[in-house]
């Protein structure tokens, strides 16, 4: 029977040095994950990306961090490369890389528009590409997404729209790689309380979405908890992977499908 645990496992984390990916990173490593290697994006983030990499370490795993712009093919492959080349061909690869942009349609320029496709479509393509060529067989593969794509609402055609194209990516990749025993999947987050969320919304859109999930009252804040996503995916990339293919949206009510 094959090993769908975490212990002795190698993992991959784009957008691992904070927030939601640098928990991901901590709960892997505490649940017995081997060897965690971990993206950021710009320098700003380098010492998010150090405390992380201490964590790991600290629950006796190995840990290194890469940092790369992955909004091209180049920079996805060497990132995929350089962990190989650290702590061997990962098991476990998780992209939570994303860009949020709240903003009429009418108002969007074409640098924006090329912006959010880069970040939240692009990346994700190049990364599940590299991922399908670069995971052990019978392993796991998980993209985050967003809740709106439940939603009927205004405004993130950008966001929203360019983190559609990812349900595509998810389907066609767990075709194309279940005759390996790899399973693909993307979870849909509602709005989390990350600081991620907040640059993007005014005040009136922020007291909206802390009140609009079925079980919002029940949260610190209303908003999704970082700490309510960990266990879906930790579950995704270990023993559920008999879910392939699928979007799932873990949000306590907020949208559904």
């Amino acid at each position: 029977m094959t090993d769908h645990s975490i212990k002795g496992k190698t993992a991959i984390i784009a957008g691992g040095a904070k927030n939601l990916g640098a928990l991901l990173a901590r709960d892997l490593a505490a649940h017995g994950a081997k060897a965690i290697a971990i993206h950021y994006n710009s320098a700003a983030a380098k010492k998010d990306a150090d405390q992380t990499l201490e964590a790991i370490k600290a629950a006796g795993a190995d840990g290194v961090a890469f940092q790369g712009d992955l909004t091209s093919a180049s920079a996805m492959e060497k990132l995929f490369a350089d962990t190989i080349a650290a702590i061997g061909r990962p098991d476990i690869a998780i992209n939570t890389v994303g860009k949020v942009l709240k903003k009429p349609m009418a108002d969007i320029s074409e640098a924006e528009f090329d912006a959010m496709s880069a970040v939240n479509a692009k990346t994700a393509f190049f990364f599940l590409k590299e991922a399908g060529k670069a995971v052990n067989d019978n392993g796991k593969i998980c993209t985050l997404v967003t809740s709106l794509l439940g939603a009927f609402t205004p405004f993130y055609a950008a966001y929203a729209g360019m983190k559609a194209p990812v349900e595509h990516f998810t389907r066609a990749a767990a075709k194309e790689f279940g005759e390996r025993g790899i399973s693909v999947t993307a979870i849909g987050p509602g709005p989390m309380d990350t600081p991620f969320f907040y640059p993007a919304e005014g005040a009136d859109a922020v007291a909206y979405h802390k009140t609009a999930a079925a079980l919002s009252k029940f949260t610190s804040t209303g908003l999704t908890d970082i700490q309510d996503i960990v266990p879906w995916i930790r579950f995704l990339v270990s023993d559920g992977w008999w879910m392939t293919g699928q979007t799932i949206l873990v949000n306590g009510g907020y949208t559904t499908k």
